[in-house]
């Protein structure tokens, strides 16, 4: 399956300038996240329907992204070695939104925590960080708007590499299809239809 694109220039007008925002391609049960990988990892993931493999490492934090131009610009389009493979990862949005409520700041400076020690204790129990970073434009610029990526270990990403995960998508095609236009941020280029996510209530 492949994901609906809209022209960038189009959904731009419709997403925040700044801000911190939570940009993805999602419907009522469901949201898409990337990674990118080594063509091995991406060839298991591709033909088993999960991750895994003897190249997929479980015991290192695993950092997802459901901005797709993050995954652009931190893979170099998908030029960078060994994240050759842009895969969109489509897990349970329950899931995605237990992962924002169990997640601890990746820093001291930007959480709520009280003392530095409270946070380092909370950094360690918990499987999910979260950082926000500048967003970045195709072409590369940096952007007034940040956009969140979520440090994945243990059991959570566990979950997320196998239960939690409904679906693989090869992104390769659009992306090789789409980088040209991006060098310049042309009106011709087209990325997965994005909108500003809000986690479900109750």
């Amino acid at each position: 399956m492949t994901l609906e694109t809209e022209r960038y220039s189009q959904q731009l007008q419709q997403w925040p300038a700044a801000g911190q925002h939570i940009l993805a391609n999602y419907d009522e049960h469901s949201i898409v996240v990337y990674q990118a990988y080594r063509a091995s990892i991406g060839r298991y993931a591709l033909e088993h329907g999960r991750l895994g493999g003897t190249d997929f490492s479980f015991s290192r934090m695993s950092w997802i992204k459901p901005n797709f131009l993050w995954m652009m610009y931190r893979s170099g389009w998908g030029t960078q070695p060994g994240q050759e493979y842009v895969l969109g990862l489509r897990v349970r949005r329950s899931f995605f939104d237990a992962l924002l409520r169990d997640a601890v700041p990746s820093s001291f400076g930007a959480s709520q925590f009280g003392s530095m020690e409270d946070w380092q204790a909370a950094v360690e129990s918990s499987d999910v960080r979260l950082q926000w970073d500048p967003d970045h434009a195709p072409s590369g610029a940096r952007c007034e708007r940040r956009a969140v990526q979520l440090g994945l270990r243990g059991q959570t990403l566990d979950a997320f590499a196998t239960e939690e995960l409904l679906e693989v998508i090869d992104m390769r095609s659009l992306v090789a299809e789409q980088r040209l236009h991006a060098q310049d941020d042309s009106l011709a280029l087209l990325t997965p239809r994005e909108r500003v996510y809000e986690p479900l209530k109750g």
